[in-house]
């Protein structure tokens, strides 16, 4: 971690149009909201971020960030951890629950979220971004064609940490980031004055946190109205009032992460209800249908309140039905060894690879051998990446299938791995749920119903499976032998 800051990464982008100057670098929300983050009184408006990796740069590290512009920067390399200071405590609360839910990463390695001590923005920096329109971005105008960008960073650092430094050649212009506004207010205010750079224009330009590309501007604000939702259920459930909140339901205690679904339609099966079930990876499934209810049980307890407020407030909706949401028992915390497993890369999804023959393969053949380890909610193939996958209905059962597994003479060659839960993808933005496979009967219930729903696209798919296989090969110990199998 040590020389964080110094660490650079490519930036191979131009950038957009609306860093230049005559352009203010805040929407009217964002510089409203930003001036109102100036009062006396402090506000939760700084997010922790740990773990970081020791290669990693800041550079790196803000490329993950886009809900709007920071204050500053601060980075505390002994401890491998920094803490981003938004402008408002709103914006700050967004990126800290999409950060939270999305389980943020680095370098495959995730990252440790929270809260750092609430403060107000500095008085300095209220009056420049009323005065000035102020960003901790740094616009030049009129550069020299023989300054590189590394001569730039070393001229300029003497002002303070920089985060990224890009020149545009076509346009001789550039733009560098520092770790605070404060600090670029300071560069803005005395290069004009150095004879070095008589003539060249000098202004702000917008916070690259706070710019979204077109093609990811969809997501981005499905993230934001997600993470929005989030935080209002949160308040709610946190509020005096609460305790009527939850539709016939007591709060939940808390650790809670097991959530109840109710008023299931009785043709439902229980791979329709995962299809339906998005936020988080699965411990366990219990589904009751003979009394058209559901228990599903999540690994993380911050996956538990998401789904149970983004289907209250949004709605659940499974063939027709509007499901009722609520609580089940508190399971309590993961058992140490199960812990350990997920840790290690265990899922409910079993993967099978390098699959040559699949009229030997069928999928009466693989419900077959591995439904000797439990139930079994989905089998499905990608046959044209020679694998295929067998969903259990808890985590306990994918591992003990492939401990036992490996043991049968015609699985020998065979590549056998933990898969991703397609309940861990993202929620969907809008009502969540879907017909359900009776209401589309196309040959098997599992076939057009996961393309892009039930599991990610199939190229995505399978490379974030060897991915796993990979790491687990590599990273796999004593404590938690069995639970990632190789060949």
């Amino acid at each position: 971690m040590a020389g964080f800051p110094q660490v650079r990464t490519v930036f191979s982008a131009t950038q957009p149009s609306s860093n230049f100057p005559h352009q203010s670098p805040y929407s009217p929300v964002a510089l409203s909201a930003a001036l109102a983050g100036g009062g006396n009184q402090p506000i939760q408006r700084t997010v922790y971020i740990g773990n970081l990796p020791n290669n990693a740069s800041v550079d790196e590290l803000l490329n993950l960030v886009h809900f709007g512009p920071l204050e500053s920067i601060r980075v505390l390399p002994d401890k491998s951890c920094v803490f981003l200071s938004f402008l408002d405590q709103q914006t700050a609360s967004l990126f800290h629950a999409d950060a939270t839910v999305k389980k943020l990463s680095l370098h495959g390695q995730e990252l440790k979220i929270g809260w750092g001590k609430p403060s107000t923005v500095p008085q300095q920096v209220t009056l420049a971004i009323q005065q000035s329109n102020a960003s901790r971005n740094v616009y030049l105008g009129g550069l020299d064609e023989g300054l590189t960008e590394e001569l730039l960073r070393h001229d300029l650092q003497r002002f303070g940490l920089i985060d990224q430094v890009k020149i545009v050649r076509d346009k001789n212009i550039g733009f560098v980031h520092f770790l605070s506004i404060s600090t670029a207010t300071k560069v803005v205010n005395t290069l004009p004055t150095e004879p070095a750079w008589a003539g060249k224009r000098v202004n702000y330009g917008k916070d690259r946190c706070a710019y979204v590309p077109k093609s990811q501007q969809a997501a981005a604000q499905n993230a934001q109205a997600f993470a929005a939702q989030t935080i209002v259920a949160n308040q709610a459930m946190n509020s005096p009032a609460s305790a009527g909140f939850y539709g016939g339901f007591n709060a939940p205690d808390q650790g809670n992460r097991t959530v109840y679904i109710g008023n299931i339609h009785p043709e439902t099966t229980t791979e329709e209800l995962c299809n339906a079930i998005r936020g988080g990876m699965l411990q366990t499934i219990r589904y009751m249908q003979d009394k058209h209810i559901a228990f599903v049980t999540f690994v993380d307890t911050t996956a538990a309140y998401t789904f149970y407020n983004v289907s209250t407030y949004q709605g659940l909706t499974l063939n027709n039905r509007r499901l009722k949401i609520g609580w089940g028992k508190n399971s309590g915390p993961l058992s140490p060894s199960l812990a350990v497993a997920v840790h290690s890369g265990a899922t409910r999804n079993v993967y099978i690879g390098n699959i040559e023959d699949f009229e030997t393969f069928t999928e009466e053949r693989l419900k077959r051998d591995f439904g000797e380890y439990g139930d079994i909610e989905l089998v499905n193939f990608l046959k044209e990446k020679n694998c295929a996958f067998v969903n259990f209905t808890n985590i306990a059962n994918a591992i003990k299938a492939i401990e036992g597994i490996k043991n049968k003479p015609e699985y020998a060659n065979l590549r056998i791995a933990h898969g991703k839960d397609r309940c861990a993808n993202p929620p969907r933005s809008g009502p969540q749920g879907g017909a359900g496979k009776h209401h589309n009967r196309h040959g098997h219930g599992h076939g057009n119903n996961h393309q892009g729903e039930g599991l990610p696209p199939p190229e995505i798919t399978v490379k974030e499976e060897f991915t796993t296989i990979k790491e687990d090969t590599l990273k796999e110990e004593p404590a938690a032998a069995g639970v990632v199998a190789a060949a």
